[in-house]
């Protein structure tokens, strides 16, 4: 995993309407992420002067936040200005990664009740110099005894700031020496890992897991289609665990590290133990789309 890159000891932060040096970006103990982690979030990822489905990125936050009964939600136009307005101060243009989130905003008095939430949401745009979290050498993977969400308990698809699944998932990868956690769904099945969502190659397959217990992320959608473009066939479903450990290729996605070659599972080699050709391919067309397509900054 990457260390945190020096220059980021002197960040500008945009929290709840203003730019703020690192020391003096915070938040009140009030605030509902402080109270009972009631936010949600977007990680995105600027490339030359572009932001990566940047528009993809807003309406999923939007709609998290529609999700809890946030009241007084900022437009997008107003978080486009703020992530605009966050970059420029920082001179950022490429090799950023943002931490976006939206808070329910600051409570009248302690407690989780929503009806102490007064004065409206609270935004906040954490811009960092961050390369790809992982590099691209491959990484071990363990799978967690800790089970992701399901709709019964925490949807998945809202985007919440809630993490103490995930968190114990790689306190459990931590200990075993691992970087990151396979996380199963309630029925035994592969849901993605602790941060990222998790695909498989076999055969000419591009498989990953039914987006019902795991994020469905953005970055997976845009995997999702330019494998298929790229002549695989790709098909979503229950994968065991098993299949993991048998597959020619497996490879992790998300905004913080791209696409993540996986060469462990649970102590077995995946396929030759480092990176597969067509894991490095999609990695490369998904990095020269990224660069091609997101939304100018300007």
């Amino acid at each position: 995993m990457t260390e945190p890159d020096p220059r980021n000891a002197n960040l500008m932060i945009h929290v709840g309407g203003r730019l703020l040096p690192r020391a003096e970006a915070k938040v009140s103990v009030f605030d509902s992420s402080v109270q009972g982690g009631d936010a949600v979030w977007e990680g995105l990822r600027v490339y030359d002067g572009r932001i990566v489905s940047l528009g993809a990125h807003l309406e999923r936050l939007r709609a998290s936040a529609h999700a809890l009964a946030f009241v007084d939600v900022p437009d997008t136009a107003a978080i486009r200005e703020a992530i605009r307005g966050t970059l420029a101060a920082n001179g950022m243009t490429d090799g950023a990664h943002i931490r976006l989130t939206l808070t329910r905003g600051e409570k009248t008095t302690s407690g989780m009740n929503p009806r102490f939430n007064r004065s409206g949401p609270c935004l906040i745009v954490l811009a960092e110099w961050k390369p790809p979290v992982y590099g691209n050498e491959g990484v071990r993977l363990i799978t967690s005894s800790i089970r992701r969400n399901n709709p019964q308990c925490l949807d998945s698809k809202i985007h919440h700031n809630n993490l103490l699944n995930n968190i114990l998932a790689a306190i459990e990868a931590n200990v075993a020496g691992v970087d990151s956690a396979l996380m199963l769904d309630l029925n035994g099945f592969v849901s993605e890992t602790n941060d990222t969502n998790v695909f498989l190659v076999r055969d000419g397959e591009l498989l990953t897991p039914h987006p019902d217990s795991c994020l469905p992320g953005i970055t997976r959608s845009n995997v999702l289609r330019i494998g298929r473009e790229a002549g695989l066939s790709v098909l979503e479903r229950n994968i065991s665990v098993t299949e993991f450990y048998n597959a020619q290729e497996v490879f992790t996605t998300g905004t913080m590290g791209e696409l993540t070659p996986v060469t462990e599972i649970d102590g077995r080699r995946i396929g030759e133990g480092k990176p597969g050709a067509t894991t490095r391919h999609l990695s490369e067309l998904y990095v020269a789309w990224a660069r091609r397509e997101g939304e100018p900054i300007s």
